[in-house]
């Protein structure tokens, strides 16, 4: 418990998961494409592509703004199926530090290669490789996959010993 009293629900933790591994996501998009000379609302409008497809580069504020918030509903049920996971499976939660990473991992790999082909900023079409591929999947890795495996540790653990 905190020294003013406050204590986190889960479902407040789970909301701190997201609002950080998206942020920390977004920012590195930001730096990662921005040292390429795209602009930050480009990066949301790729986001809100994947459900208004190509027009969403020409929609300005609105389009960036489900960009936004499509990216952090997305990464609000990565934490919740992580808190969801590590629940059935108590072992994901003991070792944070390993499994996030992979969790990160997997989720990389299923947007990259399933969720964004199939959506309407994609072809159908697996992307084709690059190196700069591997930058993307660690920083998923330490940026999305560990946050969301830290939070449900967290919660799992004060609901474990109250």
């Amino acid at each position: 418990m905190t020294p003013s009293g406050f204590r986190p629900t889960g479902a407040a933790t789970l909301l701190l998961a997201t609002a950080v591994a998206g942020s920390l996501d977004l920012l590195y998009a930001f730096a990662f494409w921005g040292a390429q000379g795209v602009a930050p609302v480009r990066i949301l409008h790729s986001i809100a592509s994947g459900w208004l497809g190509r027009e969403a580069y020409a929609a300005g504020a609105p389009a960036a703004a489900l960009g936004a918030l499509s990216h952090y509903g997305i990464v609000l049920a990565m934490a919740w199926t992580w808190y969801r996971a590590a629940r059935a499976w108590p072992a994901l939660a003991r070792r944070p530090w390993l499994f996030g990473p992979l969790y990160g991992a997997a989720l990389y790999l299923a947007m990259t290669y399933v969720v964004v082909p199939l959506s309407a900023a994609g072809n159908g079409q697996w992307p084709a490789w690059q190196w700069s591929q591997l930058a993307h999947l660690a920083a998923h890795m330490a940026l999305v996959g560990t946050p969301c495996a830290l939070a449900a540790a967290h919660v799992l653990r004060r609901a474990s010993h109250p």
